[in-house]
C-alpha cells in the first residue's frame, strides 16, 4: 500500500499538499508560495493514509520536514518485523534511530509470537525454560505469577493495532 502524507506550511497564508514520494515533496515545497508570493519555508509533516504499522513507524521516529525522504525511501524497503523492532526501539524505549544508518536488528530485540505474557509463561513452561515440571504438580503452577514475574524484563505493548510482547536488552 502506498504511504500519503500531507505538508501543512506554518505560514497561515499557505496551502498545504498531499504527496507519496520523495521527490514529490521536494519539488512542491521548494516552489510553494504563499497567497503574498512569499517562499513558505517550514512544514508540519502529517501521516494520511498507509499501513498501521507505517503510521505507527511515522510516529515513532517524530517525522518531520527534514527527514521524511528518508523516511519514504526507507519504509516501503523495510520488511515489517523491521518496522516492529525500529518501533520498539524509537517508540516504545526511546533510542535515537538514524533511518539513513542504523540497522533495526543492531539494538537487541526480541519479539514473541505471543499476544500477552501470560502466554508467553504457558510457553517457556512447554519449553521447558523453567526446567522440568513433574507431572503431578502441573496443576499447581500459578501462571499468572510467572507471567506477573515476566513484566520485569518482558513487555507488553500494541502496535499497528497487534499485540506485541517482546524484550529488549
Amino acid at each position: 500500500m502506498t504511504i500519503t502524507l500531507y505538508a501543512q506550511p506554518y505560514d497561515l497564508a499557505a496551502t498545504g499538499f498531499y504527496f507519496e514520494d520523495a521527490e514529490t515533496f521536494l519539488a512542491k515545497s521548494q516552489h510553494l508560495k504563499n497567497e503574498y508570493d512569499q517562499s513558505v519555508e517550514e512544514f508540519e509533516i502529517q501521516f494520511i493514509e498507509g499501513e498501521d504499522i507505517d503510521g505507527a513507524l511515522f510516529k515513532a521516529l517524530g517525522i518531520h520536514e527534514v527527514n521524511v525522504t528518508s523516511y519514504l525511501e526507507h519504509a516501503p524497503q523495510w520488511e515489517e518485523w523491521e518496522k516492529i523492532n525500529i518501533v520498539i526501539i524509537a517508540g516504545e524505549c526511546g533510542y535515537a534511530f538514524d533511518i539513513e544508518s542504523d540497522d533495526p536488528d543492531h539494538f537487541g530485540v526480541t519479539v514473541y509470537g505471543v499476544d500477552s505474557l501470560r502466554e508467553l509463561a504457558i510457553e517457556f513452561l512447554n519449553d521447558g525454560i523453567f526446567g522440568e515440571i513433574p507431572t503431578h504438580l502441573e496443576n499447581y503452577i500459578d501462571i499468572d505469577a510467572l507471567a506477573a514475574d515476566l513484566r520485569h524484563d518482558y513487555t507488553e505493548t500494541v502496535i499497528a493495532n497487534v499485540p506485541i510482547v517482546y524484550r529488549a536488552d
